[in-house]
């Protein structure tokens, strides 16, 4: 009980450190994958039920956040475009066929928007979104980004896949009527240098990695940070406290 209580004591010490220190700037890119309530056993843990996605969205709207996607961030960041107060991104990895059946309700009963990265050579497959889906879904202002060709771990390919994974995933989705793609999902979250050049290289203008934080105009836009939301256990207050974890994770950098 001793030891136990003294974890406790540190603890609460180190969370007041932290709680005081300056309140770091940034907004932050969630990362959701599949909302529904028939998940896949095999990725049921990547989950967030329609109920508790609909809740999440209640508290960002209660709390004054406004939803951009990363071509607002680019503009913003390129051109000098006003982004709102308190911006935060959606996104979507994967490309899951309930982001358009059971997320895009919600979503636009929220007035709010999104962007879907998808696995290009998964599409129009059982459980993924189609090309009518996606076409659809820009209309309706989602944004469409590249999950790449095969959802391969980037760094461990040659110069040859890599191409073919980030070229042929932007190439498919423009050539059959999607507006341009310009942000890219690494797989796994995982990147290099010369990754970045080549993204560079194939007018991409933003990735979002795997990495924990937030956001500002000055971070590289091909190393955004995310939070990721996983199936909730504790309801909204996990969801809470997933972003503030975000928010710590900035503070502890600025020491």
């Amino acid at each position: 009980m001793r030891f136990i209580g003294v974890i406790f004591f540190v603890a609460t010490i180190f969370l007041g450190f932290i709680y005081n220190l300056p309140e770091p700037e940034g907004f932050p890119i969630l990362e959701y994958h599949t909302i529904t309530n028939k998940p896949d056993p095999s990725s049921e843990i990547y989950n967030v039920p329609p109920a508790e996605f609909s809740a999440q969205l209640d508290y960002l709207q209660e709390n004054g956040y406004t939803t951009i996607t990363l071509n607002d961030f680019i503009k913003a960041r390129r051109y000098g475009k006003n982004l709102p107060e308190k911006p935060i991104i959606l996104t979507f990895d994967d490309g899951y066929a309930d982001n358009y059946s059971e997320m895009l309700p919600i979503l636009e009963a929220h007035g709010m928007t999104a962007v879907i990265f998808v696995i290009t050579n998964e599409i129009g497959k059982h459980g993924y979104l189609t090309l009518d889906q996606l076409k659809d879904l820009q209309k309706r202002g989602v944004e469409i980004g590249s999950h790449t060709a095969d959802h391969l771990p980037l760094v461990t390919l040659n110069d040859e896949l890599l191409d073919n994974q980030i070229r042929i995933s932007k190439i498919f989705l423009e050539w059959n009527g999607l507006d341009p793609i310009g942000s890219i999902s690494y797989p796994n979250g995982v990147y290099s240098p010369e990754i970045i050049e080549k993204l560079k290289a194939e007018n991409y203008l933003a990735a979002v990695t795997g990495e924990a934080g937030l956001n500002t105009l000055e971070t590289d836009p091909y190393k955004l940070k995310r939070v990721h939301i996983r199936k909730p256990r504790f309801g909204i207050y996990e969801f809470r406290w997933r972003l503030f974890k975000a928010n710590i994770f900035e503070r502890l950098k600025n020491l």
